[in-house]
């Protein structure tokens, strides 16, 4: 990005704001400046360095935070829960609902949304039958059971179309 003189009085560029013809700006120079221009002694690097070894390690690990992780539980917290799922009937829009086994299913249905081993999986049947059809796409790990209400009820909210 290129610089932008500020003007003074009769359009002339403010001295404290001309730029800089070889580029050099004041930090590079040593510094900040002063209201005349010139360079005013202090820090160059706030502390930091690009491209070369940090002044300090910078090895944060342990600092409290994981990604796609479950953390462990405290000690004296209850193991984590096995299987649960959750259950919701529903009616299937005109594009049905497409499973791995049977294709599009149509009709009034049951959703079952199950959690185990860091899965969740919804499945579907005809209501009141007794065969289950996994949904196809709707394999997904979950980190935390405790997510399985709302990914069942997201998962109900887009398969219930009883209105078409």
């Amino acid at each position: 990005m290129g610089e932008q003189a500020v003007t003074g009085a009769g359009g002339a560029p403010a001295p404290e704001r001309t730029p800089d013809p070889t580029g050099e700006d004041a930090a590079a120079a040593g510094g900040t400046t002063t209201p005349g221009g010139a360079a005013a002694p202090g820090p160059t690097s706030a502390g930091m360095t690009a491209d070369g070894t940090p002044a300090a390690p910078a090895d944060v690990s342990g600092a409290g935070m994981s990604a796609d992780a479950t953390p462990p539980a405290p000690a004296g917290a209850p193991a984590s829960p096995g299987p649960q799922e959750r259950t919701s009937d529903i009616t299937a829009g005109p594009g049905g609902v497409m499973t791995d086994e049977a294709g599009v299913v149509t009709g009034d249905l049951t959703l079952r949304t199950g959690y185990a081993d860091g899965q969740v999986t919804l499945r579907v049947q005809y209501k009141d039958a007794d065969e289950w059809y996994a949904v196809t796409g709707g394999r997904a790990p979950l980190a935390d059971p405790a997510a399985l209400d709302a990914v069942h009820t997201v998962a109900v909210a887009l398969l219930n179309r009883p209105e078409g």
